[in-house]
């Protein structure tokens, strides 16, 4: 299926939480849609008699200044069609659902950009850090990250 049919899809079946979609070339097609609905949006994606998507490929934390951003990578393995789903946040309330009960490769994803953007997954079973230490303080990624000079007495180098 096409992505701009995916697009129509998706805005028959939810509306206006369904934002945009882009198909500049040169750039893959996604989907801008809105994070309080993600879970349903998802899910219809998954179970959708043509759409099928049941595979999560990636899942990848952005920094857009002013917000934060989710991109979403599926893939149906019946079509083999992939599209991409992309959500925005806050960065002062960076919250939105998991999506680990619909695809369990969301886990590992989440805790990911959790640990490197602060995005914060709702509902998450086990949302710690998974590439820096536990006590480690800020958020890596975020293009305002001041990075520490020390941790726990040994020189952070640069």
């Amino acid at each position: 299926m096409l992505p701009n049919e995916v697009y129509d899809k998706l805005k028959n079946e939810f509306g206006d939480d369904i934002l945009s979609i882009n198909q500049e070339p040169n750039y893959e097609p996604f989907i801008n849609v809105n994070a309080n609905n993600l879970l349903d949006i998802m899910l219809f994606l998954r179970d959708e008699k043509g759409l099928e998507y049941d595979y999560l490929s990636c899942l990848s934390g952005m920094d857009y200044k002013e917000n934060l951003g989710i991109v979403y990578h599926l893939f149906s393995v019946k079509s083999s069609d992939r599209i991409i789903i992309k959500v925005e946040v806050p960065k002062e309330s960076p919250d939105v659902p998991t999506l680990e009960k619909v695809w369990l490769t969301a886990d590992w994803h989440e805790r990911e950009a959790y640990d490197m953007y602060g995005i914060n997954f709702v509902g998450h079973h086990n949302l710690i850090r998974i590439l820096s230490p536990y006590d480690w303080e800020g958020y890596p990624l975020r293009k305002d990250y001041k990075g520490p000079e020390e941790y726990h007495g040994i020189k952070v180098p640069y």
